[in-house]
């Protein structure tokens, strides 16, 4: 294999399973050309006059769409870990003897550990989306046949508008759905909220499959994905599981670091003059975001402030947001809860969004560049304030890049990370994957101090004198090692077992085959 090394100084190969790659360029040196892809010109000739796409099963919906071998085949993942669809596609494949397939999911999640084993009879050549838990691990140890290829949300939807990655078979689970086969996931046992993630496989897919277990007469109203773009429709028992599809109760962390983490977090928007009236904010749904919209709300509170939009992940603390009135718009790109769920259903000022409208590098302007400030995680940091969110210190590739690259546009990033986690220092001299240019990232908030990007003279002149605990990188660093112990490095082979894209279809970094970790 032969390799080049990109404008990031990172090592990649020249080609990816057969074809051919860009090297990243730096943040915006890329420019795109040509037009966009569009699927085949359909006829309402092959369809049934009367609009009833049903098929009786999935596998006839699957040999109706010319399922063979080599094929991509999409899926999305608002089922999350309660996914039983795309298993169930794979597991036809295989029956149908079918091999060589390309799985191009917008996530994966530990419940698709069930195809390792046809990722080993080669039902399954590669994945080209993110590879989390145990299909991460199967590929850092180098068992998958193909090269992984990880993409931002926002990177997914610019692949297939580029024709970068051509979808023969897009495989859509809807939670409602009529037989023409238009559909949304607010209603049902399955009901997820947002279908956004499924948009650009509905609209760029060859054929697309929709997949119900709640199925209505037509109109399906509001219907996110749009019967015209949809080739058949199957009514199955059960699309997921619907305790791991979403939370009850999505829960703000109770570790007093990580609730630390949070409170200086808040402090530091604060103080640096950016939670003001008509202000934007995004942050997730994990137990330390949660915290610091909690911390938000409460500043907002006091000082009778207003937000413009909070953009989501929805949960019930962002719900709770716009009920109050402390938020004009919640605009959803997946929903994590229940209260998540109803209020989409029910408050017109809960609306939903997609990779497209929110984060596509490749269109006419972008959603990120019109938030004040997003809060983020990162697995890594480095002395430029260099991020990793896919693999951890040890070379595993354990995670998925999700919207967080996209989310670097924002006219603030932060990241809020423990100085070390098991004894094991969070920030390095090179992160072990770049995931995000440092000259995207604005601040990181440890328990034990707050670091500014020099590139943020605003920042840095807005909180001087505040009562916030500001330190260097180089003295943060210098304290975790003292505390942790300089860290080795993972031993990786040569072999790249995955590559990571930016968000213009460049490649950023190389994952590497893990050999030991000392």
């Amino acid at each position: 294999m032969n390799y080049v090394t990109n404008k990031a100084g990172r090592k990649i190969p020249e080609e990816i399973n057969g074809e051919p790659v860009i090297p990243y360029m730096g943040v915006g040196g890329y420019r795109p050309s040509g037009n966009r892809y569009g699927p085949p010109v359909s006829s309402c000739r092959d369809y049934p006059p009367d609009g009833n796409k049903l098929v009786d099963s999935l596998r006839e919906a699957l040999e109706r769409s010319g399922l063979r071998d080599g094929m991509t085949i999409s899926t999305h993942h608002h089922f999350r870990n309660g996914d039983l669809l795309a298993n169930q596609v794979f597991d036809l494949a295989h029956e149908m003897g079918v091999r060589g397939l390309r799985w191009f999911p917008s996530a994966s999640f530990p419940c698709h550990a069930h195809l390792i084993p046809y990722l080993e009879d080669g039902t399954i050549e590669r994945i080209e989306g993110s590879m989390n838990g145990p299909l991460g691990k199967f590929v850092s140890e180098g068992k998958m046949k193909g090269t992984g290829v990880l993409r931002s949300h926002g990177g997914r939807y610019q692949a297939l508008q580029d024709g970068e990655v051509n979808i023969d078979i897009a495989v859509i689970g809807a939670p409602t759905a009529d037989p023409f086969g238009n559909a949304n996931g607010l209603y049902g046992s399955s009901a997820c909220g947002s279908l956004g993630f499924a948009l650009a496989d509905s609209r760029y897919a060859d054929k697309v499959i929709i997949v119900t277990d709640h199925q209505v007469d037509f109109p399906c109203i509001p219907w996110q994905i749009h019967g015209n773009d949809v080739d058949y429709v199957v009514k199955v028992d059960k699309l997921g599981d619907p305790a791991q599809i979403v939370s009850g109760t999505t829960r703000i962390t109770r570790s007093p670091d990580r609730l630390l983490l949070a409170e200086l977090t808040a402090r530091f928007c604060d103080a640096a003059g950016i939670i003001k009236n008509g202000f934007s904010f995004q942050s997730g749904a994990g137990g330390t975001s949660l915290a610091v919209g909690e911390y938000f709300k409460q500043i907002m509170k006091e000082k009778g402030i207003r937000a413009r939009f909070a953009r989501g992940g929805s949960n019930r603390y962002l719900v709770s947001m716009l009920e109050e009135g402390l938020i004009d718009y919640l605009l959803d790109g997946q929903t994590f809860d229940l209260e998540g769920v109803r209020s989409l259903a029910e408050n017109p000022n809960h609306v939903w969004t997609s990779p497209f409208t929110s984060y596509n590098y490749h269109g006419k302007g972008n959603f990120a560049g019109l938030v004040d400030v997003v809060i983020l995680g990162a697995t890594e940091v480095d002395m430029q304030f260099n991020a990793n969110v896919v693999t951890h210190s040890d070379g595993y590739l354990l995670h998925g890049i999700g919207g967080w690259q996209n989310c670097l546009f924002s006219k603030t990033v932060i990241l809020p990370i423990p100085l070390f986690r098991d004894r094991i220092p969070v920030l390095r001299e090179r992160v072990t994957t770049l995931c995000g240019p440092g000259e995207l990232i604005d601040v990181i908030v440890t328990e034990r101090g707050i670091a500014i990007n020099p590139l943020r003279e605003d920042l840095i002149e807005a909180t001087k004198n505040s009562a916030l605990p500001l330190k260097t990188m180089e003295e943060l660093k210098a304290e975790a090692d003292r505390i942790c112990g300089k860290p080795y490095g993972p031993l990786l082979d040569d072999r790249v077992v995955a590559v990571v894209k930016w968000v213009d279809g460049t490649v950023l970094d190389s994952v590497n085959q893990v050999q030991s970790t000392l």
